[in-house]
């Protein structure tokens, strides 16, 4: 039941360890002329990460993330990192915060104060991610996971809460609420993957988006999901791999696409997800998530149709298409964007905190 104080605090010799890495990282050839098409081209990455060896300051963005409260507890097993804000209200909802993959607590830097206007805010990593580790084991699905953070809640002694989740965290937060009904209030859901179901009779922009599904590159997704240890080896051993394996998902989930991710998110913010992967060493132990629930037998999405209100907001990037998400969550608030990518904490901060609002402000009522 104890929940012990936590403060981020890296080594400097592993500050030191990075750049030195960095300096003798050995760079592949390329082809010409191929761009983006093939991953991340050589010239970019070796520009950012240079950039990440003598202009990004870890010290820095350190001091930011422990401006917030954090703790560590124990649960199932399983050690969890959190950070806790509470609101200046003292009748606020509280309101679990869930990240995706390759997200971190850092997700939610640009939200925290406007959202701790309306909430208590508790922001976990999630198991295996960032300083929530080591991984207690086998079997930690989505499920898993959802159990964990329900009783986090009550362990930290709230009776009714909200849920705001994306890729990940959408699943897991929609899990949330089928494991915990009676104390959810609502869950509201991002970057929300919907499983396929019946085709005919889907409208122009559901259309789209089934295109787009069928069109996705899931090369990251099978490597994660079939063989998490043999992928987080280079990327433990490689800050410049690990660096390469994030940057390709910020170019693809970011608007617009044809952007580099910098266009859309402070590259600074960007290495600061890609550092705490590093510093912590969890390349590995975040993938199994994907091995959990693709290839042992898990079907993310499954579990039946949820009951709790839950509230969709899609971006101009997503792939969610209404019926399917119908079917399977009691949704009563949904919006669309036409612009914005999958990580909107980031990309669109203000839209999001107004439609998390909106939606729980309505659930509570």
């Amino acid at each position: 039941m104890t929940l012990r104080p936590f403060r981020i605090d890296i080594a400097q010799s592993q500050l030191d360890d990075l750049k030195s890495r960095l300096a003798g990282t050995r760079w592949p050839e390329e082809l010409p002329g191929v761009g983006w098409s093939r991953g991340v081209p050589v010239d970019y990455l070796r520009k950012v990460a240079d950039y990440w060896r003598t202009g990004f300051d870890w010290r820095v963005q350190e001091a930011a993330l422990n401006r917030y409260p954090q703790h560590l507890t124990t649960i199932d097993g399983q050690n969890v990192h959190f950070l806790h804000v509470p609101s200046p209200d003292p009748d606020a909802l509280p309101l679990l915060l869930l990240h995706g993959w390759p997200g971190s607590v850092v997700d939610f830097l640009d939200v925290i104060g406007p959202l701790s206007e309306s909430f208590h805010l508790v922001i976990p990593s999630l198991p295996g991610f960032g300083f929530s580790t080591p991984l207690a084991g086998p079997g930690m699905s989505a499920d898993r996971v959802a159990r964990i953070l329900a009783s986090l809640m009550d362990r930290l002694g709230y009776d009714r809460y909200g849920v705001h989740g994306y890729d990940w965290g959408a699943w897991i937060g929609a899990k949330v609420g089928r494991h915990d009904p009676l104390r959810v209030a609502g869950v509201h859901l991002t970057a929300l993957v919907t499983t396929p179901g019946e085709t005919d009779g889907l409208s122009e922009a559901d259309q789209r988006r089934w295109l787009r599904m069928r069109n996705y590159n899931d090369a990251y997704l099978q490597c994660n999901s079939k063989r998490p240890q043999t992928v987080g080896y280079a990327l433990t051993d490689s800050p410049a791999g690990q660096l390469a394996w994030m940057l390709e998902i910020f170019k693809e989930h970011t608007d617009p696409v044809e952007g580099l991710p910098e266009d859309s998110i402070d590259l600074d913010r960007i290495l600061t997800e890609v550092s705490v992967y590093w510093l912590t060493g969890t390349a590995a132990s975040a993938a199994q998530i994907y091995y959990e629930e693709f290839s042992a037998g898990g079907e993310p999405g499954s579990g039946g149709r949820g009951t709790v209100p839950t509230g969709v907001l899609v971006s101009g990037h997503d792939a969610t298409i209404r019926p399917w998400a119908e079917r399977d969550h009691h949704i009563v608030h949904w919006t669309e964007l036409s612009r914005g990518g999958h990580f909107l904490a980031m990309e669109a901060p203000g839209l999001l905190v107004d439609d998390i609002r909106t939606f729980l402000n309505s659930s509570r009522r």
